[in-house]
């Protein structure tokens, strides 16, 4: 496919610090190209943490903190944090309910979701449950819901109209068909990436799993980094 450049981008992940791991550099393209991104990030992010005197509403309030300043590098307009508890998540009618709202609020014209149907990655990876149930939640509100004008219709009183997105980019997908090219700001990505100090032990080892992960071939035998998705086009 070619190449997508929205106005209006809606990013719904379900920790903080997804939003760079599953499409950073794809953000900072965005970005940087005058797209509005918005980042909806539905959890808290209270339990990522092994440190023996860390609590739950002090590493709240510290992945926030991180998770803002990640997405100012990359030129995020806004984030919303929907304040869901972390490890707790499920695509239920509340969450349902909370992110077509968000969908009516910002009419984005472009959605990144994380993929519901990735239960493992290769065979080393367990994908979290939240970000199954968060992209779960997210597909659903896109469609059929936040463009049916009897979903919801509470939203009337709040001056919330009835949204269509036509674009949905389903991020860390089971199947890709689209790849975005990250390598003029995949150093813009790490460096996002690495605000999130309370989730990163080792930061040259995760730089370099990142930079091996990204890394492949054009055809015409140049080096790039790259973010895969699955492309739908809904309208």
């Amino acid at each position: 496919m070619s190449e997508h450049l929205p106005q209006r981008a809606l990013v719904i992940m379900a920790h903080p610090d997804d939003p760079e791991f599953f499409c950073g550099g794809t953000v900072a393209r965005w970005a940087h190209a005058g797209c509005q991104v918005t980042y909806v990030v539905i959890t808290r992010g209270d339990k990522g943490s092994d440190m023996p005197d860390m609590t739950p509403e002090s590493l709240a309030i510290l992945r926030m903190a991180e998770q803002r300043a990640a997405a100012a590098l990359l030129g995020v307009a806004e984030v919303v944090f929907l304040d869901y508890r972390d490890g707790e998540l499920f695509p239920d009618m509340r969450l349902r309910e909370d992110l077509v709202r968000q969908i009516r609020l910002h009419r984005p014209d472009t959605v990144i979701l994380p993929d519901p149907t990735t239960y493992y990655i290769g065979d080393s990876r367990i994908n979290h449950p939240d970000h199954r149930a968060a992209g779960e939640a997210a597909l659903a509100a896109v469609f059929p819901v936040a463009r049916g004008r009897l979903n919801f219709p509470q939203h009337e009183a709040d001056g919330l109209a009835p949204h269509t997105v036509p674009h949905v980019f389903i991020a860390g997908p089971h199947e890709s068909n689209h790849e975005v090219d990250i390598s003029e700001v995949f150093d813009l990505k790490i460096a996002a990436i690495l605000q999130h100090k309370s989730q990163i032990a080792d930061p040259a080892d995760l730089e370099a799993r990142l930079r091996a992960r990204a890394h492949s071939t054009t055809p015409d035998g140049r080096t790039i980094y790259r973010e895969l998705f699955r492309w739908m086009k809904l309208a």
